[in-house]
C-alpha cells in the first residue's frame, strides 16, 4: 500500500473547475493507474483537504500512483509534481491501546425504507452535526477503534467541515452529505483499524469519502 500526497495550484482555472466536480477528481485519481494493474489488497481510496492556504489530495492505493496528468493540468509543472510513501511501515506499527490523532471525510447516512409500506430500502443523508456525528460513534468498534473522552468529559472528536455536493451520474441527480472529522482514537482491534485504513470507511468511497488518515498525537 502507498499514502500519496499531492498540492493543488488554485490559482489555475482549470484547478477551479477540477476541484468543483466529484466526478472530475475522480476521474483524475483513477487515470492516475493502468487499467490492467488491478487493486490488490485494499482498494484506491482519496480525499481533498482545504487548509489555510493549501488544498491538498491524499490517495492510499494498492499501487504507486502517477499524477503527471495532474501536476500538467492542476500542479506547477516545472517546480513541483507529488509525494509517494510506502504506507507499509504504518500499517505495521498500529497496536492495541495506541492513540493517534485521526482526520476522516465521510458519508453518514441511514437505510431506511422508503415508506412504511414499502420494501425497499434508500439511504438517507444525515445532516446535522449531532446526527453525524453519532453516526461515527456508533461505528467505531467494527472499524478497530474508540474515542477517548477528552478534558469536557466529551468525546474527542469534533465536525471541522460540512458540505452538501450535487452532480449528476448517470443521468440522475446525485447528492452527498459529507462531514470531515477530526480527533483522537484509540485502538481496540489494530486488524480491523488496518482493514478500515485500507478499504475505506461507509459509502460514496469514489468521491472522495471514506478515506482515514492518522497522525501522532501532539501533547501539550
Amino acid at each position: 500500500m502507498h499514502l500519496t500526497r499531492f498540492q493543488f495550484n488554485t490559482a489555475r482555472r482549470a484547478t477551479r473547475a477540477l476541484l468543483a466536480s466529484p466526478q472530475k477528481i475522480h476521474a483524475a485519481v483513477m487515470n492516475a493507474f493502468p487499467t490492467t494493474s488491478g487493486e490488490g489488497e485494499g482498494r484506491i481510496l482519496w480525499r481533498i483537504d482545504h487548509r489555510e492556504h493549501q488544498v491538498m489530495l491524499y490517495l492510499v492505493s494498492p499501487h504507486r500512483p502517477d499524477l503527471t496528468h495532474l501536476v500538467e493540468q492542476a500542479g506547477w509543472p516545472t517546480t513541483h509534481t507529488w509525494d509517494t510513501r510506502d504506507y507499509q511501515p504504518l500499517l505495521n506499527r498500529l497496536d492495541l491501546g495506541q492513540e493517534w490523532a485521526f482526520r476522516l471525510k465521510a458519508n453518514p447516512v441511514a437505510t431506511r425504507r422508503k415508506t412504511p409500506e414499502s420494501s425497499r430500502s434508500q439511504r438517507f443523508g444525515h445532516v446535522t452535526v449531532t446526527q453525524q456525528t453519532d453516526w461515527l460513534l456508533t461505528r467505531t468498534d467494527k472499524w478497530g477503534f474508540t474515542v477517548p473522552t477528552g478534558e469536557h468529559k466529551e468525546p474527542d472528536v469534533a465536525v471541522r467541515g460540512r458540505e452538501n455536493l450535487r452532480f449528476q451520474r448517470e443521468g440522475r441527480d446525485v447528492t452527498l452529505s459529507t462531514a470531515t472529522f477530526e480527533g483522537r482514537l484509540e485502538i481496540t482491534d489494530p486488524h480491523a483499524l488496518r482493514a478500515a485504513l485500507i478499504n475505506g470507511i461507509g459509502p460514496a468511497k469514489g468521491y472522495g469519502c471514506g478515506l482515514l488518515t492518522l497522525a501522532p498525537v501532539r501533547r501539550a
